[in-house]
This record gives C-alpha cells, structure tokens and sequence, in this order.
C-alpha cells in the first residue's frame, strides 16, 4: 500500500474492522466518542494529530427507520460529518473513501442493473442524507472515492442488532413463522469483498463514484430462505409486500 497512514473512522464497526484487517500496520483506527465526525473540532484535532495520507470513512447513521425520527442526527453524522472529512482532506491534499448506499435510488421506477450515470431519486431521511454527504464530497475535494453499495454482511455486525445474515440467523432460531420482503431486489456484498475493492482503488487513484457489490442478485425473501437453509433453520416464511410490511 502506497499510502502508508490510513485513518479510518468508524474502525469498530463491520466495514471499519476489515479495513483495519486489511490494512494492517498502515491503519489508524478512530472510532467513537473520540472519533466523532460531526464535531468540526475534533475532525480537524485528529488529523492534525496522525497526519494521514489517506482517510476511509466507515461511519455513518444507517438505522433507517430511527432515522424518520432523528433526522437532525442522521444528517449530522451522513451529511455533514462527510463534508467535514472532505474538507480536512483538501486542505492537505489526501484523498478521502466514503462508503455510500444503492438507497439514493430507492425511489427511482428503473428495473434494470443501476449505473454511475443515473439519476439518483432517494426516498426518506436516510437516503436524502447520504446522498448529500456524497454531493458535499464531490464538490469539496477532488480525489476522492465515493462507493454505492448493498446489503453488506460480514463476521461482525453492523451494529447491536448485527447485519441481514445475523438477524435472520437470530429470529430464525427464535421464531418459527417469518414474513420478510419479497419485492425489493438487493445485491447482498461480503464485507471483505467490499474493503478489497476499495482499497484497490485506492491504492490504484481511481477518483470518482462506484457502483461496488458483489455478483447477482435476489430479494431480501431469497436471501432470507437461503440463510435458514445453510444453518438448518426450519422456518415458516412468507413473502410480502413493502407496502404489508
């Protein structure tokens, strides 16, 4: 890895820890409450302090029911927090990942595989909000990496409650009936595919935004029966709607 001092904020979370993995002697993990994005202050003391050559942007608010009723957070931590990391790494001319979402287009009527080029049609506080740290990014610093991604999984979860994998693997162990969405398409990505890919790009200067999952695709339903058939869970599971759920 050419550059040879990676911070990486929100290093405790799935996304974080691998990239720590990953990077080995070259990362620099900050996470919270010392690593808090949405504190101008603090931003601009840390990279003052490690002096990075590069910054991977791990953190965010990705509770996206909790973030209708927090809107005010969600934008500080996916908005505004981005923007700040951008504008640390301008100043001192290091480029900066930031991970991003395929919800900015959870509202456009487009079936086919989604591209770089189009347009972007986000519904609800989360969506809206990542798609504004990514703006911000684009407009504040030149060479950065902006990756759209999907349905991420891993060894360790997301958050308390865990990723997709561990949810279904926890009310498939507990529950005997299930009813999981059947009409929204996803591309579920293994989260070491996801720190391997950018840091390729990373380490290869290939500025810009990318569409970055893995192969295929399914619904959240697909997935959900494939899981519980890989830990010999036997559950009764009906598709539904967005709309029923």
């Amino acid at each position: 890895m050419k550059f040879k001092k990676c911070l990486i904020f929100g290093a405790k979370g799935q996304l974080g820890t691998e990239f720590c993995r990953q990077l080995g002697e070259c990362a620099v993990p900050v996470d919270l409450p010392e690593g808090d994005i949405t504190n101008r202050f603090a931003v601009e003391e840390i990279f003052s302090g490690v002096k990075p050559d590069a910054v991977l942007n791990a953190a965010a608010f990705t509770a996206v029911d909790a973030a209708e009723q927090q809107p005010a957070v969600c934008r500080k931590v996916n908005a505004v927090g981005p923007l700040y990391l951008a504008q640390e790494c301008e100043k001192r001319g290091i480029p900066l990942v930031h991970i991003s979402t395929d919800y900015v287009f959870c509202g456009t009527q487009k079936r086919e595989p989604l591209t770089e080029e189009d347009e972007p049609a986000p519904l609800g506080v989360y969506a809206e909000t990542k798609l504004e740290g990514e703006r911000s990014i684009q407009k504040t610093l030149e060479n950065h990496l902006i990756l759209r991604t999907c349905g991420l999984y891993g060894k360790l979860g997301a958050n308390t409650l865990g990723n997709f994998v561990e949810t279904m693997r926890r009310l498939g162990a507990s529950r005997r009936n299930l009813r999981i969405v059947n009409d929204q398409h996803c591309t579920p990505t293994w989260v070491p595919d996801l720190a391997q890919a950018a840091l390729w790009l990373l380490e290869n200067e290939k500025w810009g935004l990318y569409h970055t999952v893995d192969q295929g695709e399914t619904t959240w339903f697909d997935f959900a029966q494939e899981i519980f058939r890989l830990c010999g869970l036997e559950v009764e599971a009906g598709p539904i709607s967005t709309a029923e759920w």
